[in-house]
């Protein structure tokens, strides 16, 4: 199979489309179980990437089940790997990820750091031999969910240049937190470049240019033209050194304490080899609240702050001042009820799936 399949634009013409959170996750889980995976690993993998769409964040959502599923097919995902645990301590654990799907390997991971947490009040469980996990920001939420503070992250392929360097030397190295706010929770899930490369692509695909700060052409100069990341240039770091210092602390965390690969070490699941694992790393950690301060107390001392930072003077044309993650969550209300508006891009790409896979989806979209 090309590596270059799963990057190229899909040929198949189509525009945005409405679809059901329920309809989407039954889309997701059939394609993973004709690529051999079990039930139980396609719905986790499914409720991650449908959950994500919900939030309105279309770059990590179904627009990535055909690229799990052409290197699931490839035999670098082992569709039926089972994360094990290679060692541990009473706040800490290394996972072999086994080259199951990032996202199995990373729910577990969380799930075992969130138990961990009940007992010691924090913990730390990393992985290695992982995939691209998605939005990192759902494995943050679900301590959150637990009335506990949560992180998320996890070193990628490089696709981002550092002050001073021409080309591709960190990956972009996903980190997100999630923190307990009343009945909800403050969320941030940022790649530490300037944008996800996935922005960039799907700008590529709609045949739209890209501001200058985004990315880089393979000579280390500012570009808006989007094919230019494609054919070797390299994306901008957040906030320059600020970006590249995180994206180091990302990688120690995920990648140097686990045991994964690093920095160059690392496969991009999307374009590299498909029968090769990927090497990614990853990184959960979980505090319980409860276990410092009444879970009460907190909430009442967030709900203070969340109040101030709301009621802050606000500039001309500003209705509303928002806490982090409050306008994905308030998007997936909106999903749950109406219905969830694809892009043309994610729908181009689950017809390509479908069409590949002999999936009938007549029925599937609104």
């Amino acid at each position: 199979m090309s590596t270059a399949s799963s990057a190229s634009a899909p040929a198949i013409p189509a525009t945005s489309a409405i679809v059901t959170a329920q309809a989407l996750e039954r889309f997701c889980v059939d394609a993973l179980t004709r690529a051999g995976v079990g039930a139980t690993d396609a719905l986790t993998t499914a409720r991650v990437m449908v959950t994500t769409d919900t939030w309105g964040v279309f770059t990590h959502g179904v627009k990535c089940l055909k690229g799990y599923v052409w290197r699931l097919r490839g035999g670098g995902l082992d569709p039926v790997g089972r994360p094990t645990v290679e060692r541990e301590g009473p706040a800490w654990a290394v996972m072999d990820g086994r080259s199951s799907l990032g996202m199995v390997t990373s729910v577990a991971a969380m799930e075992r750091a969130i138990a961990k947490a009940r007992t010691c009040g924090l913990a730390y469980v990393g992985v290695h031999n992982t995939c691209h996990f998605g939005a990192a920001g759902y494995y943050a939420a679900m301590a959150a969910e637990r009335g506990m503070i949560g992180l998320a992250m996890a070193n990628d392929a490089p696709s981002m240049a550092v002050p001073g360097a021409k080309g591709r030397v960190l990956g972009n190295n996903p980190f997100a937190f999630a923190v307990p706010c009343g009945t909800s929770y403050a969320l941030l899930d940022i790649a530490l470049s300037t944008v996800a490369g996935g922005k960039v692509m799907a700008a590529h695909f709609l045949g739209k240019s890209i501001p200058a700060d985004w990315s880089l052409d393979r000579e280390g100069n500012p570009t808006t033209d989007p094919k230019e990341f494609i054919a070797g240039g390299a994306l901008t770091p957040m906030a320059a050194h600020k970006g590249y210092g995180f994206g180091i602390l990302v990688e120690s965390l995920a990648a140097a304490l686990t045991g994964a690969a690093m920095a160059s070490g690392v496969e991009s699941w999307l374009v590299h080899d498909p029968t090769k694992p990927t090497g990614h790393g990853a990184a959960f950690i979980a505090l319980d609240i409860a276990s410092m301060m009444p879970i009460g107390r907190f909430e009442e001392r967030m709900a203070a702050l969340a109040t101030e930072i709301r009621s802050a003077p606000k500039v001309a044309g500003c209705d509303r001042i928002y806490l982090p993650g409050e306008i994905e969550l308030e998007r997936r209300e909106r999903a749950l009820r109406a219905g969830i508006v694809l892009p043309a891009d994610v729908v181009a790409s689950m017809r390509a799936l479908a069409a590949e896979l002999s999936m009938d989806i007549s029925g599937l979209f609104a």
